[in-house]
């Protein structure tokens, strides 16, 4: 036993030097390139499946080993890893710093939940829906990181408990390539003190947490407490809600991340991709993706509230709309007057908070106006057609809050009550956002590990290891195209739950398009469900970074994961099946083999 605990100790360096040994025989054996192309492919997804070296790093393994077996010269690799994806990606990242660092986000999250009401339901639906938006455009780790403070201060109220937790999370995951790490303290506070620090940029949250008197609700033999911070919780109703809110809070923060092309680095993997292995398609863009994505995830979003509502709290309609009811708990009244103090204390929309919110507006509006494709886009009041992505626009904003000043210039006066600066009139003028601020909230590991996906891409399309693959899927041509899609979601979600959700769209892509033109099927049409699929890792707390910063509150256990994760789960598949073939068909036109794909002579069985 003491063996195998010390063999497991040094498991991550004995993948390392094991694996390239292990594989060896197959470009030594066999000596062409499509043997050295799956050479390479295999060493880079098992490092990146096992994490047994950091992602960007192994995301480089091409980059030396395409050269060595003469797949592809150094400078071809090398001009994979910089595509336009990463030019849109800093568009989105100074978007995204902005936002946190003048506290946009919180006055968004607090707003909406102050909208929706106090009772259970409601809140939960609250945060659900204001977290699904703000992770539409940053990442789903801060978004999670950033609001599950606001829920653990109202939680704290609601079970009328005394936290006794100050947590700093450096949070992150496989998705922005940086290590959990918990620091708890059992030493008794009156306030709640949550740092949470996600790419490098602080967020802030304390909450007075006086007394006051709690509905009493007694649970006869329940006795429960917080793994992390040894509390009771005063019933079993109170433990239930705890458990309900803070997973809804990590899976609508995934679920957002569904809705746009920059919500979530697997859509920018897919995107990027797609266009370099298609460059012929121009369906592919941030409206036409957002107009199939968004109903879908909003239909995900109620059926996941509704199936954690009744999974936690037995779905009481009496309880869930107000109009049925007589009268507001104190719970409820305590928890509204506790989420209007913290939204009080923001105080009046500040100037830089107006500016940041001009941005946001006009970079979302750039983006669905491009080329809406029903109407002409402002793309073509600008020279030819072609010239201009979605980056292009991206990458102006980006650069306008490098130098549009937040300090209120004197000059003008402001009409709007509260729009005061938040920053001292007596100092000197600093842009919107640092340099180093920016350099701080960029996932740099994510735009090598982009890298390396079109790199491996490319290695496999010049190697002829894509039609290698896809020749020996042609056998699944007799399987209705409604099952194989069925089938490569099954596989992609499984996959997704122990390996990182970029990692694995980089690796099933490639390949999922060669099937795609084996079987002479749309590639869209397995390309897109699988993306989706590909960001619901719902099961475990280390699946996806938003479920491990909600379970790092020790409110749940692992099984109450699983239980509440396979339903979403579930779930998102039968929704996007459903999407794809209600209005994903006519929208991208996948019943008819497209110009831009290789044709393969291989029938399709009905």
């Amino acid at each position: 036993m003491s063996f195998i605990k010390r063999v497991w100790k040094h498991k991550d360096a004995l993948i390392v030097l094991l694996t390239p040994l292990l594989l060896l025989p197959l470009p030594v054996v066999v000596q062409t390139k499509e043997a050295a192309c799956a050479y390479t492919l295999l060493i880079t997804a098992t490092y990146w499946i096992s994490e047994a070296v950091p992602l960007g790093a192994a995301a480089v393994v091409p980059a030396f080993l395409f050269p060595i077996f003469g797949i592809l010269k150094s400078s071809q690799v090398a001009a994979e890893y910089f595509k336009d994806i990463h030019l849109l990606l800093f568009g989105v990242v100074c978007l995204a710093a902005a936002i946190e660092k003048w506290n946009l986000h919180k006055r968004i999250a607090l707003r909406m939940v102050l909208a929706v009401g106090p009772n259970p339901g409601s809140l939960m639906l609250g945060f659900m829906g204001c977290t699904a938006f703000l992770s539409m455009w940053l990442s789903n780790t801060s978004t999670a990181a950033m609001v599950m403070p606001i829920a653990e201060a109202v939680l704290c109220q609601l079970r009328n408990s005394r936290p006794e937790i100050k947590t700093t999370m450096k949070c992150a995951s496989k998705e922005d390539g940086v290590e959990f790490e918990n620091d708890n303290s059992n030493d008794q506070k009156k306030r709640l003190e949550t740092s949470c620090e996600s790419n490098g940029i602080m967020e802030f949250c304390t909450v007075s947490t006086g007394d006051f008197d709690e509905e009493k609700q007694p649970f006869r033999g329940f006795t429960s407490t917080n793994k992390t911070t040894g509390q009771p919780y005063k019933t079993k109703k109170d433990h239930m809600m705890c458990k309900a809110l803070s997973l809804s809070i990590a899976y609508s923060s995934t679920i957002g991340g569904m809705t746009t092309i920059t919500g979530t680095s697997t859509n920018l993997i897919f995107a990027e991709q797609f266009d370099t292995r298609y460059p012929d398609c121009k369906c592919i863009n941030f409206g036409s993706w957002f107009i199939f994505s968004f109903p879908a995830a909003v239909i995900i979003l109620i059926f996941s509230w509704i199936w954690m509502y009744w999974l936690f709290l037995d779905l009481n309609l009496k309880e869930l709309f107000p109009f049925k009811r007589k009268k507001v708990s104190k719970k409820e009244d305590v928890s509204r007057k506790l989420i209007k103090e913290e939204y009080d204390r923001l105080g009046g929309i500040s100037y830089q908070e107006i500016i940041t919110l001009v941005i946001f507006t006009l970079m979302a509006l750039s983006w669905f106006t491009r080329d809406p494709g029903f109407i002409p886009g402002w793309e073509s009041l600008f020279g030819p057609k072609g010239f201009k992505t979605d980056a292009t626009s991206g990458v102006l904003l980006g650069f306008l809050l490098f130098i549009i000043p937040s300090k209120k210039p004197k000059l003008f006066s402001w009409p709007f009550k509260g729009g005061e600066s938040k920053t001292d009139d007596d100092s000197p003028s600093e842009p919107m956002i640092s340099w180093r601020e920016f350099e701080s909230a960029m996932p740099w590991q994510i735009v090598i590990l982009v890298g390396g996906g079109f790199a491996l891409a490319k290695g496999c399309q010049d190697s002829g290891l894509s039609n290698l693959i896809g020749s020996k899927l042609e056998p699944l041509s007799n399987l209705p195209v409604w099952v194989t899609i069925l089938l490569t979601c099954l596989i992609v979600t499984t996959v997704t739950e122990v390996a990182s959700n970029p990692a694995t769209i980089t690796i099933f892509q490639p390949i999922l398009c060669t099937l795609a033109e084996g079987i002479n099927v749309n590639p869209l049409f397995i390309v897109i469900p699988a993306t989706i699929s590909t960001s619901c890792a719902f099961l475990l707390p280390v699946a996806n970074p938003p479920n491990a910063i909600v379970f790092s509150y020790g409110h749940l256990k692992v099984l109450d994961m699983v239980k509440a994760g396979l339903g979403v789960n579930i779930i998102s598949i039968i929704c996007v099946l459903l999407a794809v073939f209600l209005w994903g068909v006519p929208l991208f036109n996948l019943n008819s083999f497209p110009k831009w794909a290789p044709l393969k002579n291989v029938t399709l069985s009905p």
